[in-house]
């Protein structure tokens, strides 16, 4: 059996995440958002300034079907669209408008047919950076570039109630506040800083502009070659 161990950070104990619930306004939709490294849902335990809890769980794989956002034939435009379905973005100008509409026409996939999907979060820089693409300030190669800011790794976001069954409780792991509070605050700041800086040197892109004006398609093979991360 294909087992792999997964935290979730709260600042609850949960021994039965229950399917069903969870913010619709998340990344991916409602699921149980998880993470495969410990110190990292630590951070998202104590996101609010208390401490918290890393929920350790084993989950089988074998059989469920599996949603790779970040590798594969998928692209960054794949990972925006389904990220513009469920966050809520301000539209400030009629040129985000019609390009979360087109975005969202040509290069939505699928996802809610799949029982878990990996891919990256959007905590508040990451959500920032694709904001900025939408706004047509970033280029396409600069969005992808700012992916890999921070180290925030993939999340794991269990979907189907099938996936859901599979959970397994192992153990929870305190995460104290004084410790993870800053290191989250942290990784946000050079994120944003060395977002800064790329953002300081000159990019002759692709820009959302262009891919109205052309056309672009999702099987653009253009696209393979802007890789996320």
């Amino acid at each position: 059996m294909k087992q792999k161990i997964l935290y979730h950070g709260s600042e609850r104990i949960i021994e039965v995440p229950v399917f069903g619930k969870g913010n619709p306004r998340n990344d991916y939709g409602p699921g149980f958002y998880m993470t495969e490294h410990e110190e990292m849902a630590k951070e998202w335990a104590c996101s609010r300034d208390r401490d918290g809890y890393a929920n350790q769980y084993r989950i089988n794989l074998e059989g469920l079907t599996i949603l790779y956002l970040t590798r594969g034939s998928y692209h960054i435009l794949n990972w925006l669209a389904v990220l513009l379905e469920n966050r809520t973005f301000r539209m400030n100008s009629d040129l985000m408008e019609e390009g979360k509409n087109y975005l969202l026409e040509e290069f939505l996939i699928p996802y809610k047919d799949y029982d878990i999907i990996v891919g990256y979060r959007a905590d508040d820089s990451y959500f920032s950076f694709a904001n900025a693409f939408l706004s047509n300030a970033i280029s396409l190669q600069q969005l992808s570039e700012a992916m890999t800011l921070g180290n925030l790794g993939e999340q794991y976001v269990l979907k189907s109630r099938s996936a859901f069954e599979r959970v397994i409780f192992q153990k929870v792991i305190p995460a104290n506040k004084e410790a993870f509070y800053p290191r989250a605050g942290g990784r946000d700041l050079k994120a944003r800083e060395a977002f800064r800086q790329m953002r300081r040197s000159r990019d002759r892109g692709i820009y959302l502009i262009d891919l109205l004006r052309e056309g672009w398609k999702n099987n653009d093979e253009r696209l393979q070659r802007i890789v996320l991360g």
